[in-house]
Formats: structure tokens, C-alpha cells, sequence
């Protein structure tokens, strides 16, 4: 973690992902709902980071997880996966990828184009 300009160090941030198939009606996913709301206020109230949400889509249903840690055999994922088992559907995770802490966005000036 770097300093910059005195500033507070950022957190490495990490994302990965669950991908449900066949895709799930969002009045079956309410008790995972619940989980990943329950869990994201508990990663606060100790000051770290873990929120997951549900990604819509034709053909799968994703929950988009971002966390301070890449680590995935936590608690929280053993009651998440134990919550998707209980739904008799087919599931994946993807491995955690490293948030950029300062992603590069160029501008493209209308004059810039063509």
C-alpha cells in the first residue's frame, strides 16, 4: 500500500465472482440476499470490505463479490455456497482478481476521433 500526497494507504481490493446456471428468479435468491446484506454490514462494522450483488442475465445469474482479501474459504463463502447448493442449481467461481487502485482513463476529445 502506497502513501500518496500524505493520504491514508488504500486497500488492495479484490473481486471474483459466482456465476449461477440455469439463472434464478430473484424471489429464490432472497435468502442469499439476506446473507450478502448481512455480510457486508458485519465486513463494515470490523472495518474491512466484502460486498457481494446479484448481476442479471439471460443465461446465468452472477454474484459480483468484492473484498479487501483474495482469500476464498472464509465463513462467509462456506454459507454462500451452502445457500447455493440448497437451490439445486449448477455453480462457479471465478478466481479473485486484483482491483487496480488507480485505473488510467484517457479522455478521447471529439477533435481526437476519427
Amino acid at each position: 500500500m502506497q502513501r500518496t500526497n500524505g493520504a491514508a494507504p488504500k486497500k488492495k481490493m479484490w473481486a471474483y465472482g459466482y456465476q449461477i446456471s440455469p439463472p434464478q428468479p430473484e424471489s429464490r435468491l432472497a435468502e442469499i440476499q439476506v446473507l450478502l446484506d448481512h455480510e457486508h454490514t458485519d465486513a463494515k462494522s470490523r472495518a474491512h470490505t466484502w460486498e457481494g450483488r446479484f448481476v442479471h442475465e439471460e443465461e446465468v445469474t452472477h454474484i459480483l463479490v468484492v473484498s479487501d482479501s483474495p482469500d476464498q474459504h472464509q465463513e462467509v463463502n462456506r454459507k454462500l455456497e451452502a445457500a447455493l447448493k440448497s437451490l439445486a442449481a449448477g455453480y462457479s467461481m471465478t478466481v479473485p482478481l486484483a482491483v487496480a487502485e488507480d485505473p488510467v482513463i484517457k479522455a478521447v476529445l471529439p477533435s481526437e476521433v476519427n
